[in-house]
């Protein structure tokens, strides 16, 4: 008899309702993604992150930022995340509609496990999952 998948949970911060039904619809089939209710921007991924740690002792297992957000940007929550000890040890992707080297410069220094392109495709939002469970463990 095959193990069980063990499901990965992952907060999003995302502003773009299409984006986040994107993120609903795409991954809604994965057995091995568990996806939090998705924050509408930084702020309020904080605070559910604030919720989740004080209420349940429970982080997710990773985190997907938005870098074009109202109130917090993708870079200014990573920055505060990365500077709280109870979050430094989540992994954060950065994702961004205009991804370039600048954003990936400065995102790898706050400490992003990665910087991509927003996903386009079913097939897109699979391989940047894939990619952040490969490379950001």
């Amino acid at each position: 008899m095959a193990a069980a998948t063990k499901k990965r949970t992952i907060l999003v911060a995302e502003d773009d309702e299409d984006d986040q039904a994107f993120f609903t619809d795409f991954l809604k089939h994965r057995n091995d993604v568990l996806l939090l209710p998705i924050a509408e921007d930084g702020e309020s991924l904080i605070h559910q992150l604030e919720q989740l740690y004080t209420t349940q002792n429970f982080l997710p297992d990773f985190i997907i930022l938005d870098q074009n957000m109202p109130k917090r940007s993708g870079l200014q929550t990573l920055e505060y995340l990365k500077s709280h000890p109870q979050y430094t040890q989540i992994p954060v992707m950065l994702y961004s509609t205009y991804t370039n080297k600048e954003l990936i410069q400065k995102g790898a220094a706050l400490g992003a496990c990665k910087v991509v392109p927003k996903p386009v495709s079913t097939e897109g939002y699979h391989q940047m999952i894939e990619s952040l469970f490969a490379e950001c463990l």
